[in-house]
């Protein structure tokens, strides 16, 4: 464990990097199979991934990009208990796997990415089946705000209630024109966002806005939506063949450095300057003994593209 100079940071740790991210091959079996199976949420590869979006652009890293998909048509993708367990599996997964440096976040059915809760299965739920329904949701929900790989949702279709939390999870939104259904509408059901969408909305685009959102329960397009900084990009066309560009961009640099990154800016944002400052360092320190920093350096000198290994 690495700890952080000074008093004021001494009760913060990191982790040292594993001795060992190897890439991912293409012999390594997928998680799930989107063709052969009924799971409504599945993680695989983008290399495995058949879609026009993924066309062009890879630089050999597409096997390094994790790609969790929400499958459930006739529900427009609607969270029931049995999407809720996979998707807490699969982001498990995702965790445990070192040689993913991306995850991209998307939705198989047309224009949907999210509808939220399915409501109609918990019409027939106890309320202390409803309780454990939301404590499993924060759960998963805060699992994959916390994975250590960058995240991209990828919203080519409306996102309300719990589908909005679900996309708050991630570090970077990318919304099509599609995506003009958005917001957190809970509380014309009489009750309130129960995800974390209060917590990380305001985080994001502050209290006045997401008050305004909640408090009426409207729904904004894509436009709006970037202009509030609910969206990071606007998508031309599909928010899925942009956010695999930008997987694709990120995967190519150092992946103990991604993870370093995103660390850093975290847990800074929520301490003073010179607190922050020192896990900044702490964060750059985990890169310094690596062999990635050393090729980076060498494939700079030598005028080509680095090879990364997470080691």
């Amino acid at each position: 464990m690495i700890a952080l100079r000074g008093t004021a940071a001494s009760s913060l740790v990191l982790r040292q990097p594993l001795a060992r991210r190897p890439c991912l091959q293409a012999h390594q079996p997928r998680y799930y199979s989107a063709a052969n199976s009924s799971a409504q949420a599945y993680l695989e590869r983008l290399s495995d991934l058949a879609s026009p979006d993924k066309n062009g652009g890879d630089e050999g890293h597409d096997g390094n990009i994790g790609v969790l998909t929400l499958d459930r048509p006739a529900a427009k993708n609607a969270i029931s208990q049995q999407m809720l367990g996979e998707l807490d599996e699969a982001i498990d997964n995702v965790k445990k796997d070192h040689s993913i440096r991306v995850l991209v976040l998307r939705s198989a059915v047309d224009k949907t990415f999210c509808a939220g809760a399915d409501l109609k299965e918990r019409k027939f739920m106890s309320i202390s089946e409803v309780e454990q329904f939301l404590a499993r949701l924060r759960k998963v929900f805060t699992n994959l705000s916390k994975l250590p790989c960058p995240t991209i949702a990828a919203l080519d279709g409306l996102a309300m209630g719990g589908g909005m939390e679900l996309a708050l999870c991630t570090d970077i939104r990318v919304g099509s024109p599609d995506a003009n259904r958005l917001g957190l509408t809970e509380t014309k059901l009489g009750i309130i966002p129960g995800a974390g969408g209060t917590h990380r909305m305001t985080r994001l685009i502050g209290a006045s806005r997401t008050k305004d959102l909640v408090f009426t329960g409207r729904l904004v397009d894509s436009i709006e939506a970037h202009s509030f900084g609910i969206l990071d990009h606007l998508a031309a066309s599909s928010a899925l063949k942009d956010s695999i560009g930008l997987a694709r961009q990120m995967a190519r640099n150092g992946p103990i450095a991604l993870q370093a990154a995103k660390q850093a800016i975290d847990k800074g944002q929520s301490l003073d300057t010179e607190t922050a400052l020192d896990w900044e360092r702490a964060c750059y320190d985990r890169c310094i003994g690596t062999k990635d920093r050393l090729e980076g350096l060498k494939a700079f000198a030598e005028k080509r593209a680095p090879v990364y290994r997470g080691e």
